[in-house]
């Protein structure tokens, strides 16, 4: 009888910090390579104030098979789908703090494949974040589709006080376990829109749930509880399951560093002009369809009239441009860039303006008291899930997404959870490598 081949195992965990979130995926696959983690099927537990959920709008679907250049095409906004849709991973828990909205809270299923009209990666969900970058598609217009799970948990911070509660099992709210179907029932809890699975038809359908009067049923005043969040990951991640634990530093303190390089009004032109016009309508596939197409023009419309100004900048320019439809605000904004700045960089500005379409970036810089209140809920529901096969770390400083002047503390604090609960740590700081200079980009 063929017995399966033993999993392998580090001697010492893994911990892989780098600068640019992007650059963890050489690592993932430096892992499967040798066969620590699996090829499919990968589960990942992401905790981050950004999602980085988004897809290089414009690389071929089959970049995923030349690892090389696939590298060279990802960014920190883009580096969890083109995974997906390569196979790797099918299930990814977003942590994010209270202050990150981008997703809807929940559950989702969704199907991530190669579009057949333009050959690239696009994705079946319907939430916000997904038709304001334009990457919708139905699902009969994907070909080679791979279904992704999201679970969508937001992270509340706990203080000394509860942290004792929980040690001496004193909590008003106790830790449920997984129910035997490995599915926790959130009473009163809304359903996330959750998009059809790759092997169903295109429409929406809800998630499953445990029966109402399951015995680990716990209310939607406790989202965002340790005993909220964990019992969400122990129905995601089981005791046998190997996993990726990635972590960006920005997840304890976050900042939107384009706040600092315009003014406010400079900030409500760009969103007036980069301003995401969800449909008002059912969202059947015609109106879904027509939303995609209007977005699309809209976003290569502002790319083309900002390449434009990088060319030239003259007033008639900028009249001409200021004259095409829902491009009135940017005579104003050109104006007021020039007014600081004789020669505004208009591709980042451009940048700037793809982060305001529905929702702006995060920005919360935490205090110290509070940074430990989030390193304290972190330890607490990792206490619940087995160790996980390796870790990445996203610093996130020298584009300012983490300050700089708390990066140090915060990873000092977060290594010290992950040796306190998982042993010798096997920590590779790969940004020590890196020259101390980079460019800010979207997330």
């Amino acid at each position: 009888m063929n017995t399966p081949p033993q999993k392998r195992v580090y001697p010492k965990l893994p911990v892989w910090i780098v600068e640019d979130h992007h650059d963890v995926v050489q690592h993932v696959y430096r892992a499967i390579g040798s066969k620590h983690i699996p090829m499919k099927g990968i589960k990942m537990v992401h905790l981050d104030s950004h999602p980085d959920l988004l897809i290089p709008v414009n690389m071929p679907a089959d970049t995923v098979y030349d690892k090389e250049t696939l590298l060279s095409e990802l960014s920190i906004e883009n580096w969890i789908m083109p995974m997906v849709y390569a196979g790797h991973i099918s299930t990814v828990a977003w942590l994010h703090p209270y202050w990150a909205q981008q997703i809807k809270e929940g559950e989702h299923t969704m199907c991530v494949g190669k579009d057949t009209s333009t050959t690239t990666i696009r994705v079946t969900s319907t939430d916000d974040y997904f038709l304001s970058d334009a990457l919708y598609v139905p699902l009969d217009q994907l070909e080679n589709p791979k279904e992704l799970s999201l679970h969508v948990i937001r992270v509340n911070p706990v203080n000394t006080s509860q942290k004792k509660e929980c040690e001496n099992g004193q909590s008003g709210a106790k830790i449920p376990k997984a129910s035997p179907t490995g599915h926790v029932h959130v009473e009163g809890a809304e359903q996330s829109e959750t998009d059809s699975p790759c092997t169903s038809s295109g429409h929406p359908h809800s998630g499953s749930t445990a029966p109402e009067n399951s015995s680990d049923t716990i209310t939607k005043a406790d989202e965002g509880s340790t005993s909220y969040i964990t019992s969400r990951l122990v129905s995601v991640i089981e005791h046998s399951d190997p996993f990726i634990l990635d972590i960006d530093l920005d997840f304890f303190s976050c900042k939107n560093p384009f706040k600092e390089m315009y003014t406010q009004e400079e900030f409500a032109l760009l969103q007036e002009l980069y301003s995401f016009t969800r449909p008002d309508q059912v969202l059947d596939e015609e109106n879904l369809l027509d939303c995609v197409e209007r977005r699309t023009h809209q976003l290569e419309d502002l790319e083309a009239a900002f390449g434009d100004l990088v060319e030239d900048d003259s007033q008639e320019t900028i009249a001409r441009l200021a004259a095409n439809p829902g491009m009135k605000p940017l005579a104003r904004l050109v104006h007021s860039l020039k007014n600081r700045n004789e020669s505004p960089d208009y591709e980042m500005v451009h940048q700037a303006g793809l982060t305001c379409d529905y929702s702006e970036l995060p920005h919360h810089i935490s205090s110290e008291e509070e940074i430990q209140q989030m390193i304290t809920a972190v330890q607490l529901f990792l206490e619940a899930l087995p160790k996980p096969t390796i870790v990445t770390i996203s610093r996130s400083s020298l584009d300012e997404y983490c300050p700089a002047e708390q990066v140090e503390s915060i990873q000092n604090e977060v290594l010290n959870v992950l040796q306190s609960l998982f042993g010798s740590l096997d920590i590779h700081r790969e940004y020590q490598s890196i020259p101390a200079e980079s460019t800010s980009q979207t997330t």
